[in-house]
């Protein structure tokens, strides 16, 4: 899939784990792994604002762009 998510580099930024950014946000850290690994299907508005206010960072900071090219390697 094209849209990357990059749930990891904020973490690190924000030295949290993803327990904690679980917890914070309110989802299971089994469902916030399926975002943070890019296999989730979608992703509600809510979360990603719970997720931008948790990292406080910007929905861009969590999600990009990438041509199919680039995205399978």
């Amino acid at each position: 899939m094209p849209i990357v998510v990059d749930i990891d580099v904020m973490l690190a930024r924000r030295k949290m784990s993803v327990g904690e950014l679980a917890e914070r946000v309110g989802i299971t850290p089994a469902n916030l792994a399926v975002l943070k690994n890019g296999r989730a299907r979608a992703v509600r508005f809510t979360t990603l604002a719970a997720l931008c206010e948790a990292l406080e960072c910007q929905p861009g900071d969590l999600l990009r762009w990438e041509t199919e090219d680039t995205a399978d390697e």
